[in-house]
């Protein structure tokens, strides 16, 4: 496959960089850096389809003005037959207008490659370690987390289809002070079953969940209640636990994400990881003792303070669990990178977990968070706050219940991760256009009815006669999915591509009333349409299986 538009643009890009290289050598003119070449669509298609700004650039360098350079650049430029013409245009800007050949074959090649047009393949593929939701297991899945599973999962789903080599992961945070606290909030439900006036403790998880894990776990243990506290709690722990991390898997399943690995951070701890990551650290004189506790050099690594890996009762923080998870991600399991997706309320300790890897001799740009926004939703005329700890949150249960798995992925994915998100139900249900991905599916059923209903001659496509603007326009745009692709992998963002499944839509909505398919005495433009149709299915249903969607053939 020759990934489309990306591999177009890579070709321009060496010619510009050959020819610049030449001028240079003509002039004896030498180069600090490599030069950059930057390539961008113009936004009226009266100035081509790629214009580079690479004269205006390096004019300088050269001692003449932009548009004398690119006259220069033009000269030196090889014939390329996929691009038509190409201008120099303004102050300097080179503009390449795309032939219809390279068109043309591109949609042979999305035909004959149907959903895998777009998929790139690397000579090396690396790896990478996508984690996402990762909620405490203390309670259900609740929106909030909900928003982290679509956009992890589509990042995944983007970087599988960029080539690299992906594992889906979740981690289960089974340990620590939140599963104290969970035990206690659980043993306390349970004792108000016989003593209604036995008190919660501070900061106790309040929610439904919990009065109903103490009451079930009381209707087929009633002889627990003579156990010690200690006891009571641990089993009562490790009972709802159980209970609950079957209920993400679960759930997980009913949301379409299929973990490759769910990691245990119990297990970390067992292993003897969290003690090694802070050994390693004392290795490399990142840490100090003070107060009987143990303390990473934070401050050497630009954090606004030091920080405490081991509490002075010995017992490691959070904060050193996830730096010994994190080099069992790096160093142990050897992934190239690393992608977490956190809610924002956790950005103050992105930099000081980075720092520790980098103290630990980790390249810290080998792991990257998505910092993702909060969701907030909207019922009709009422807004629905979220609080675990008070109880009145709304789970991804519920939400399903009410909302398609295909309508919550895809408006999580609506917008940019660190946007604010308001959900509206009301508009998420709605069987019409307003619905944006009630808008791109009925474009893919559309689609079918056609390759259903309008039967192909017995004769070649003739795939010159496709020259309406909106024909065109969708060509170009189905020709673009690799570059979307890229795109979304670079800036760690699914939103461009719910945008690009919008844009397709939008494009074959257009030609489909401007054209008709059947053409009764063009045997060869509809056949040609027709092959415009279905290279359009073929890309607007991978484009929905990345974004984990699915492409119905009826609606």
């Amino acid at each position: 496959m020759s990934n489309g538009k990306l591999a177009l643009e890579k070709t321009i890009k060496q010619n510009l960089k050959t020819a610049l290289t030449e001028i240079a050598t003509e002039n004896n003119v030498a180069f600090d850096e490599e030069p950059v070449i930057e390539l961008e669509v113009p936004k009226d298609i009266r100035f081509g389809d790629i214009s580079a700004n690479t004269a205006m650039k390096m004019c300088k360098i050269f001692g003449k003005n932009p548009r004398e350079l690119a006259v220069l650049l033009l000269e030196k430029l090889p014939e390329n037959k996929y691009i038509e013409k190409t201008e120099i245009a303004g102050a300097g800007f080179i503009n390449f207008y795309i032939s219809p050949l390279w068109l043309h074959e591109q949609l042979a090649e999305i035909v004959e490659h149907k959903t895998e047009y777009g998929s790139i393949v690397l000579d090396e593929p690396k790896s990478i370690n996508v984690e996402f939701i990762s909620a405490n297991p203390t309670g259900p899945l609740h929106i909030g987390n909900a928003r982290g599973g679509a956009i992890g999962d589509v990042i995944a789903n983007i970087y599988k289809k960029a080539g690299w080599n992906v594992t889906k992961e979740f981690y289960l945070n089974d340990a620590g002070n939140q599963i104290v606290k969970f035990g206690e909030s659980l043993y306390a439900r349970f004792m108000q079953i016989d003593e209604p006036e036995f008190p919660m403790p501070e900061n106790a998880y309040l929610g439904e969940d919990i009065k109903e894990a103490a009451r079930l776990y009381y209707e087929n243990h009633p002889e627990a209640r003579k156990l010690p506290k200690d006891k009571l709690m641990a089993m009562l722990t490790d009972y709802a636990l159980e209970a609950n991390i079957n209920n993400l898997h679960r759930v997980a399943e009913l949301y379409g994400i299929d973990y490759d690995v769910w990691f245990k951070e119990s297990e970390l701890h067992a292993s003897g990881a969290v003690t090694s990551a802070i050994d390693l650290l004392k290795e490399k004189g990142a840490v100090y003792e003070k107060d009987g506790a143990v303390w990473f050099r934070a401050t050497d690594y630009g954090c606004d303070k030091d920080e405490v890996l081991v509490r002075a009762n010995g017992i490691p923080t959070y904060y050193a669990a996830d730096i010994a998870y994190h080099l069992n991600k790096l160093s142990v399991r050897k992934f190239d990178k690393a992608v977490n997706v956190w809610g924002a309320d956790h950005h103050g300790h992105v930099l000081r977990l980075k720092m520790a890897l980098k103290a630990a001799g980790i390249d810290p740009d080998r792991l990257h968070i998505v910092l993702m926004q909060l969701v907030h939703l909207v019922k009709g005329t009422e807004s629905v706050r979220i609080s675990k700890r008070r109880g009145d949150m709304v789970t991804l249960d519920e939400l399903l219940s009410e909302v398609s798995t295909d309508a919550v992925r895809y408006i999580f994915n609506c917008t940019t991760p660190s946007s604010h998100l308001e959900f509206d139900m009301d508009l998420a249900v709605k069987q019409s256009n307003e619905n944006p991905v009630f808008y791109v599916q009925y474009a893919h059923a559309r689609i079918c009815s056609i390759l259903r209903n309008v039967a192909e001659y017995d004769c070649e496509p003739e795939l010159d006669k496709l020259r309406d603007e909106t024909e065109l326009a969708l060509m170009k745009r189905l020709t673009d999915y690799s570059k979307e692709i890229t795109n979304a992998a670079e800036e760690y963002d699914p939103s461009k591509i719910t945008k690009y499944a919008f844009e397709i839509a939008s494009l074959f909505h257009s030609f489909y009333n401007a054209c008709r398919v059947k053409n009764d005495d063009d045997h060869g433009l509809t056949n040609a349409r027709l092959m415009l149709v279905k290279s359009c299915g073929h890309v607007l249903k991978s484009v929905l299986g990345v974004l984990g969607v699915s492409a119905p053939e009826s609606m």
